[in-house]
């Protein structure tokens, strides 16, 4: 949880502390790489962070991470130079992909499948702590102590989970022959650095029809095709195809997809909103997504014992998609006259169907696959979801300045406004140095391309909606207690829940009982490294 806070942490820091970045480097033009160069990096290497630890075990793998985004977060608060800064922040993102695959593949070897949800639950609450911690800590950082201590603020936090992972951390040693995947790792590299420069600069540094974004997205599928015929062909691929045979696992990584979409999408675009229309601040705009936030947190948390407690989970992914939908279809309807209390309603539902689907999106793949595949499902959610954020946010951004320009267009006989870089946003200053009726004009603008991207966004939602309809219960095993023996007979024995043929992932069951040593694994753990929990035969 500590290393989890570290990653996510510290994106919401940093968004505060640009506009003081870019005033002491300079170097406005790239200010946009800063953030870029973080989220391919990112991106780019979760897979390979996933199938290390596959391969050579989690523990040294996931410090390794810890160790480059610290060194990364020191050499990005030294920068002199915007340059400095975009490769600095770089390796720091090469370090995040490892933290979150880490944490989540970690939790999926220590944790039976049973009791997982427990902890993701967890996870979501930590992610809904930086939400709202972050821009408030990184301004105060920054107004107090300037920008270079929004990233030193990492050194303290990586020390501590560096300590923590050394000596509590207790993880099986693997000690593979197998060989990386290099060839997979670079195609896929490329495949997803295109997809995203596409996402990211399309609309905004170049046209959508510019011989740049369409010459990237040719790139893109190109390689991404030349990837699949590479790993159907290698003896240990970087990313096991074989894995989307297996429906649960295909229907919860798409559905990871679209979370990706709503979830970053929301976090956007309310604050534009409500900066713009309603009239809040920068700082009280953060405030006001508690109630999305908050229901997240705790409808997380609720599943999370309620799926450890029954073994049941299949509705909550059915309930979470009907919810999304609701309230983006709810937050579509925004106007001038909105009130912040319906508005907060609204986000409320959006936040509710979001924590229903938060873990279950990462539990599921992990559910669907062998133990020694763990890393590969959780990288694969993992970047599923980046995906769907990179993606969504940028194709919702080109919808938004779209029908912002044209309802713009519209008003251009009684009013002059004129549309800022950035995505049309004008702040609380300027949008009050404006002429009533420019402000009107403007404002209505935001409403109209505000309630069309949360109509499109909940189009998307339906998707998941739907998949979650076939998704399969297929139990999760847990290491529940057995029953009591009757006077003077043997110990019942404690067998999994899941049968043999589902074909899922045992777990490692460190729970004492119904545990017996197996010989080792595909993975190459010891014996006593290596028990598993013996399949239930009929």
């Amino acid at each position: 949880m500590i290393s989890a806070l570290l990653a996510m942490l510290d994106n919401m820091i940093i968004a505060t502390a640009m506009p003081t970045i870019v005033g002491d480097l300079g170097g406005l033009a790239h200010l946009s790489w800063v953030v870029t160069a973080y989220t391919l990096a990112t991106a780019a290497s979760t897979p390979v962070w996933g199938k290390l630890g596959d391969l050579y075990g989690r523990k040294g793998i996931f410090l390794t991470a810890i160790v480059i985004f610290v060194a990364g977060s020191v050499t990005s608060g030294a920068a002199q130079t915007m340059g400095q800064l975009i490769g600095f922040r770089a390796l720091q993102g090469l370090g995040a992909g490892g933290l979150l695959v880490g944490v989540m593949s970690i939790i999926g070897e220590l944790i039976p499948p049973r009791e997982r949800g427990k902890y993701q639950g967890l996870f979501a609450s930590i992610m809904a702590v930086a939400m709202i911690g972050g821009p408030l800590l990184g301004g105060i950082i920054t107004d107090s102590l300037g920008w270079r201590w929004a990233f030193y603020i990492n050194v303290p936090l990586g020390a501590i989970a560096i300590a923590m992972v050394a000596t509590v951390l207790h993880l099986p040693k693997r000690r593979s022959t197998a060989r990386i995947d290099y060839t997979g790792a670079v195609l896929l590299t490329v495949a997803i650095t295109a997809l995203v420069l596409v996402t990211t600069w399309g609309g905004s540094e170049y046209g959508w029809a510019s011989p740049t974004i369409i010459g990237l997205a040719v790139v893109g599928v190109a390689t991404l095709a030349v990837f699949i015929v590479v790993e159907r062909r290698v003896a240990e691929p970087l990313l096991p195809l074989g894995l989307f045979r297996n429906p649960n696992f295909s229907l919860a990584v798409g559905m990871g997809f679209v979370l990706g979409i709503v979830m970053f999408g929301a976090m956007i675009f309310l604050p534009v909103y409500q900066q713009a229309v309603q009239g809040a601040s920068a700082t009280n705009s953060g405030m006001q997504l508690l109630p999305m936030l908050l229901a997240m947190m705790s409808v997380s948390l609720i599943v999370g014992r309620a799926t450890t407690r029954t073994g049941r989970y299949r509705i909550f992914p059915i309930v979470g998609g009907a919810l999304v939908v609701t309230g983006l279809l709810l937050l579509s309807t925004v106007g001038t006259d909105t009130s912040r209390l319906t508005t907060g309603l609204s986000m409320a539902v959006l936040g509710c169907g979001m924590g229903c689907l938060m873990q279950l999106t990462m539990l599921i793949p992990q559910n669907s696959v062998e133990l020694r595949d763990i890393g590969v499902a959780s990288s694969t959610a993992t970047l599923a979801r980046t995906l769907g954020g990179s993606f969504g946010v940028a194709a919702l951004g080109s919808l938004f300045n779209s029908r912002l320009a044209a309802s713009l267009g519209d008003a251009a006989g009684a009013v002059d406004v004129e549309i800022g870089e950035g995505g049309g946003q004008l702040d609380a200053a300027s949008l009050a140095a404006l002429p009533d009726a420019a402000r009107v004009a403007y404002q209505d603008a935001v409403s109209s391309a505000v309630g069309l991207i949360f109509l499109v966004g909940a189009c998307v939602a339906v998707a998941a909606f739907l998949a979650a309809w076939f998704i399969r219960e297929v139990p999760l095993r847990g290491a529940e207690p057995a029953p009591a023996p009757a006077a003077g007979g043997p110990a019942a024995p404690t067998v999994p829940l899941v049968p043999e043929s589902a074909g899922v992932a045992d777990g490692t069951d460190r729970e004492g009982s119904g545990t017996s040593a197996g010989a080792a694994g595909a993975s190459g753990e010891d014996g006593a490294e290596g028990a598993r929990t013996a399949p239930a035969r009929s």
